[in-house]
């Protein structure tokens, strides 16, 4: 089973339809059975397609670009959490090429109001995987000393809410360096889940953002924010950071992270 997370930056970046075009092309690629993306955006403006998606929705724009790749069997699962910018839904996505058994929508924050920024949304789909239920979230999280949205709180919403009748793989942008200690990362281990990066029998550094980007205005260092956390041990074949320059182009202020793993 492979998959992918990826925080998008959607509609942020420079030569944005170059870069989902990059995206695109790298799915097609690889044929990852679960993506994760994070700031999945659409303009409050635009015209709605279908339920909460609206025409330029980045997750449905991805798609698009998909079918003229000849890639036609993804599904999405978008939502949105809170208004970014002043004028885009923000929200997070799973994309999968497998049958959907069930969708999962919730807020991870104390705040529900989604013209606040800080409010968090998680989405998730169990999928058929060969006749096995598997359980994936696409998560975006505040940080560990925001004392109006604390890390801690959200963490715990979140491990209420998720499906405890399949493994499940937390995917996404946790907003915590997991290179330091007794913060978010060692929270989010301490509550029985693994970290897939260190279950790999083959990795690299693991970093996914290097200087300053949005809500790291003044980092200075490497971090690894970006992760696939399973509720059980499994089988990790391989972890890479992916889009960063050396493993395919940089398409976002994050890079992603690429999983592989025998199921």
């Amino acid at each position: 089973m492979k998959l992918l997370t990826l925080n998008c930056h959607s509609w942020q970046e420079d030569n944005q339809l170059e870069k989902i075009s990059i995206l695109a092309h790298a799915i097609a690629e690889k044929s990852y059975d679960v993506i994760a993306l994070q700031e999945v955006s659409q303009l409050t403006e635009s015209e709605t397609v279908s339920g909460l998606v609206k025409k330029d929705n980045f997750a449905l724009v991805l798609l698009d670009e998909l079918n003229k790749l000849g890639v036609a069997d993804y599904q999405i699962v978008w939502d949105f959490a809170h208004i970014g910018y002043d004028v885009y839904e923000e929200g997070v996505a799973i994309l999968t090429k497998h049958d959907i058994v069930e969708e999962h929508r919730f807020f991870i924050s104390k705040s529900h109001d989604q013209s606040y920024w800080k409010t968090r949304k998680i989405v998730g789909a169990t999928i058929s995987y060969h006749g096995r239920p598997l359980s994936f979230y696409s998560c975006h999280i505040g940080w560990w000393k925001d004392e109006e949205e604390p890390f801690r709180y959200q963490a715990d919403s979140l491990l209420e809410q998720i499906t405890a009748e399949s493994p499940s793989f937390l995917m996404g942008d946790f907003n915590n360096n997991a290179y330091i200690r007794d913060e978010g990362y060692d929270y989010l281990l301490s509550k029985d889940l693994v970290d897939t990066y260190e279950l790999a029998a083959e990795r690299d550094d693991g970093v996914t953002v290097e200087g300053e980007i949005a809500g790291w205005d003044e980092n200075k260092t490497n971090l690894r924010i970006d992760l696939v956390l399973a509720s059980e041990e499994v089988d990790v074949r391989s972890s890479n950071v992916i889009f960063n320059g050396n493993n395919k182009p940089v398409v976002s202020d994050h890079y992603g992270i690429e999983v592989h793993i025998n199921m």
